[in-house]
């Protein structure tokens, strides 16, 4: 399994490539406004997208999501619990910025709903999803591997923020118990902003595990 990332848009959001191999489908993990290098890194490859996981509906994450789909049969996983946020994007534009910066903010048409455990077969790879809630309601990371996509869960030395529509710092902390802290430290994390990690690295520095 390869990974190969683009960190696009105003927020600096990391966007990822997952596939077995060249020439193969593949998984997109996020989809920033304007995902253009992320479907350049698809072609170059010569890969087929079969899939998009969003980790959760904040427009950074979600905002290209209707270009992707333009891209052969992709189909769109997200959790419902976040629909306030992923079906209205112009809405949080107006939240976040007051006016509607320059991109593309197409709202994902072919839609299939995550759930805490589901096992995604997906371009030959097996996917398990955690329902990680806290950053928003419905955010989920994904585990493939020994690899983690934590999307706003877990950072580098960080975790998501809780001042968002639907965020609660407790239930982030819960999540972190339940679902991420058990995972062995050899795990890899790639987040959504900022620089991959293990998890062994964050239990042993993130101040906000210890």
């Amino acid at each position: 399994m390869f990974v190969a990332s683009e960190t696009l848009w105003l927020a600096a959001t990391n966007s990822y490539v997952v596939a077995s191999d060249d020439g193969t489908e593949c998984v997109i993990v996020d989809a920033p406004p304007d995902p253009e290098p992320v479907l350049e890194v698809v072609r170059r490859r010569n890969l087929t997208p079969v899939a998009l996981l969003l980790t959760h509906g904040h427009i950074d994450h979600t905002g290209g999501a209707g270009v992707v789909e333009q891209t052969g049969s992709t189909v769109t996983y997200v959790h419902p619990d976040d629909d306030f946020l992923t079906l209205h994007p112009q809405e949080q534009l107006r939240l976040l910025f007051g006016f509607t910066p320059e991109g593309e903010f197409g709202v994902p048409v072919r839609r299939q709903p995550l759930a805490d455990g589901m096992r995604l077969r997906l371009a030959g790879l097996e996917i398990d999803v955690l329902h990680t809630p806290g950053h928003t309601p419905g955010h989920c990371c994904f585990l493939a591997d020994k690899v983690l996509f934590s999307g706003d869960h877990l950072f580098a030395g960080s975790i998501g923020r809780t001042d968002l529509p639907g965020g609660d710092y407790d239930t982030l902390m819960t999540s972190m118990q339940r679902k991420i802290l058990p995972l062995p430290d050899e795990t890899v994390v790639y987040p959504g902003h900022g620089p991959a990690t293990t998890l062994g690295a964050e239990r042993r520095s993130n101040p906000f595990l210890q």
